[in-house]
């Protein structure tokens, strides 16, 4: 990915902090950019693609990167699986579809990813030339 001179970019342990961690850096980000009008959205996307990265490479490096140029707000994260994001079908989500047995509990996901290209004015994902992928989303501030 592209870096900018207040681009954030920062290796963490793909755990279940990481999301927060992104979170609280993103918003710090945007409240010094002047961009708090999209911090929800902003804050979303950046939750949905730190989640999908420690669900494809869990205890592992992964990558985050947030910057802004010109196009606008760029969320960015890296991790080392070259499998491709994907979307689930899109199920029932009231309660009573839903299997909320521990055994199933996190089979009740997968709206990430439609959830991002909602909000975003574009999305993808990227091989890196290193190796692993970058999955990005760009907002307009």
């Amino acid at each position: 990915m592209i870096t900018t001179p207040d681009c954030l970019l920062m290796p963490m342990l793909a755990s279940k902090a990481a999301p927060g961690l992104a979170r609280t850096l993103a918003k710090t980000r945007l409240r010094n950019w002047g961009y708090v009008h999209i911090s929800d959205d902003a804050l979303l996307v950046v939750s949905e693609l730190v989640t999908n990265a420690v669900a494809a490479a869990p205890g592992e490096e992964i990558r985050f990167q947030f910057s802004r140029d010109v196009a606008g707000v760029l969320v960015a994260v890296w991790d080392a699986s070259t499998a491709r994001p994907r979307a689930r079908p899109m199920v029932d989500s009231a309660r009573d579809a839903l299997d909320v047995s521990e055994e199933h509990w996190d089979d009740n996901g997968g709206r990430g990813l439609p959830i991002v290209a909602a909000l975003a004015v574009e999305y993808g994902h990227t091989p890196d030339p290193s190796g692993g992928k970058w999955v990005w989303a760009r907002l307009k501030p």
